[in-house]
């Protein structure tokens, strides 16, 4: 007896298997999507800044994504890499500058907000953070004023 019950359940399974197969995708035809991908690879993107080498302004360029004002003006605070430090380049950017805000002007002018007063940074700090700022705006030249804790600095443009 108990192996007719066993056929019958397995037989029963099987059915339920079978049935349950023949659902789901229907076959179709190909379905076109255009022209596959032409033309050159996109360039790698890159990130300006500007340190300081034996007390000038010096442009680096870093291989990466291209990040966000905040971020970029971040990486100055950072400082240089090692890499960069062995050639040489400081930062006078202080770590307690950031975080940094940005507010994007008409006619290719930002104002740039820190997190610590404008008028305790050196001319050096303050040229980094314009010219790094104004790396980012197609207009040229651009105007950048540096504010933060309620002193602003006036607008000014990259030094190159």
């Amino acid at each position: 007896m108990r192996t007719g019950l066993a056929r019958r359940v397995l037989a029963a399974g099987l059915v339920s298997l079978m049935a349950a197969g023949g659902c789901g995708v229907q076959p179709s035809d190909a379905i076109s999507v255009g022209d596959p991908p032409s033309g050159g690879v996109a360039p790698p993107l890159k990130v300006t800044l500007y340190l300081v080498k034996n007390g000038r302004l010096s442009a680096v360029t870093r291989p990466g994504f291209r990040l966000s004002y905040t971020d970029t003006l971040a990486l100055l605070a950072a400082g240089p890499t090692a890499r960069e430090r062995s050639h040489g380049l400081t930062t006078e950017v202080p770590p307690e500058a950031g975080p940094f805000s940005v507010t994007a002007g008409p006619a290719g002018h930002l104002v740039v907000t820190l997190s610590a007063p404008a008028g305790e940074l050196s001319t050096l700090a303050v040229e980094q953070i314009v010219c790094t700022a104004a790396a980012w705006v197609p207009e040229t030249p651009a105007q950048v004023t540096v504010a933060g804790a309620g002193q602003g600095l006036d607008p000014r443009t990259c030094p190159d």
